[in-house]
């Protein structure tokens, strides 16, 4: 998407709330026709296809700035933060709707997406706990759908080591599913990214969910399934996942454990290759590309001020300005680079490394 006029944003975010997640051909409709007149055709459908009711276009504005006082921005395709991997899908989110301090497309270029079973075993909960905390102590960002069982194993593993998680919701940013996980989700944009399609006040209807798992698939740079029935969820992200050329990995199980049925089925099938933890998705994910260069292109001060960081923990601004002998908005501002560049994060304590 080429920049647009103030007037014709607030339309293309009018569009989104009208039009449900995965709807085809609604950009190209865009393209040739223009915000205002696919804005009227989509305010004219039934009560029924609108995501959140009718919505009046003059509304958006109000609604933006009220969403912007409570942490919550909108980027839409073509914008700085919109992760350009997700126009790998055939219908890529209209806009995004964001909770949290990081930045999602730089967030997302080091990204792992670890899914599975709501009715995990104990086995699962382990194994999830094992491979999202490695992930995220190495800096990867943990994707997943903050749903119950191994969905919320992985986002808590995460937070534990300090480390990054993005929650792609199937309901707006602002309603808590399951809302058993209320307080997670307010780690999670506490320190990480709580991120939907969806506007602010939807509902999770059943067939948003599987427009949600073709989020995931398309945001990370590849799928692990740790747990997974047959026909699940989590099989239905690892085939979008492999439908656009992500890397797809399964977590082996026990032969006797139907709720291991549908990864070892992927490994059976070939579709998924055997991960058993973080070392191995790490090496399948880089195959035999060379080790990036973290400072190539940085400025000079910006490699003093990385070289400064922790890999865990973290420390705060006017620490690391005395450390490289710099003023606190210079160091902000090399912070930010190393940010954007996906080399430092911010959390609540301070900035800590996540290459």
């Amino acid at each position: 998407m080429s920049e647009i006029s103030s007037s014709d944003r607030m339309r293309a975010i009018a569009i989104a709330c009208l039009v449900e997640p995965g709807t085809a051909g609604i950009a190209e409709l865009i393209a040739e026709r223009g915000h205002e007149e696919v804005l009227g055709l989509c305010s004219a459908r039934p009560r029924g296809a609108h995501v959140a009711g009718r919505i009046d276009s003059d509304d958006v504005p109000r609604m933006v700035a009220e969403m912007s006082r409570r942490g919550v921005r909108v980027v839409l395709p073509g914008e700085t933060e919109y992760p350009g991997q997700l126009l790998d899908l055939p219908e890529p989110p209209l806009a995004l709707w964001i909770k949290g301090p990081l930045d999602l497309r730089a967030t997302a270029l080091r990204s792992v997406a670890v899914v599975g079973a709501r009715a995990c075993t104990p086995y699962g909960e382990r194994a999830t706990a094992q491979l999202a905390g490695g992930l995220a102590g190495d800096g990867w960002a943990v994707v997943s759908g903050g749903a119950f069982g191994i969905d919320a194993a992985a986002h808590r593993a995460a937070l534990g080591a300090d480390g990054p998680t993005v929650a792609v919701l199937a309901c707006g940013v602002d309603v808590a599913y399951p809302r058993a996980h209320d307080a997670l989700l307010c780690r999670i944009a506490d320190s990480g990214i709580v991120v939907s399609e969806l506007p602010p006040g939807s509902q999770p209807l059943k067939h948003r969910f599987l427009a949600r798992n073709r989020v995931i698939a398309a945001l990370s740079r590849g799928t692990v399934v740790v747990e997974a029935a047959r026909r699940s969820g989590a099989v239905a992200t690892a085939t979008r996942a492999l439908e656009i050329g992500r890397v797809v990995m399964a977590v082996p199980g026990p032969i006797t454990s139907m709720a291991s049925a549908g990864t070892n089925r992927l490994l059976h099938e070939q579709v998924a290759r055997a991960v058993t933890d973080s070392s191995e998705v790490v090496a399948l994910l880089l195959g035999d590309e060379p080790v990036p260069q973290p400072h190539a292109g940085l400025p000079a001060e910006a490699v003093r001020v990385l070289e400064s960081l922790p890999h865990s923990g973290a420390r705060r601004v006017e620490s690391v300005a005395q450390e490289v002998s710099i003023g606190e908005a210079a160091c902000l501002a090399y912070l930010g680079l190393l940010e954007v560049s996906g080399l430092a994060g911010r959390r609540a304590t301070g900035w800590r490394r996540t290459g």
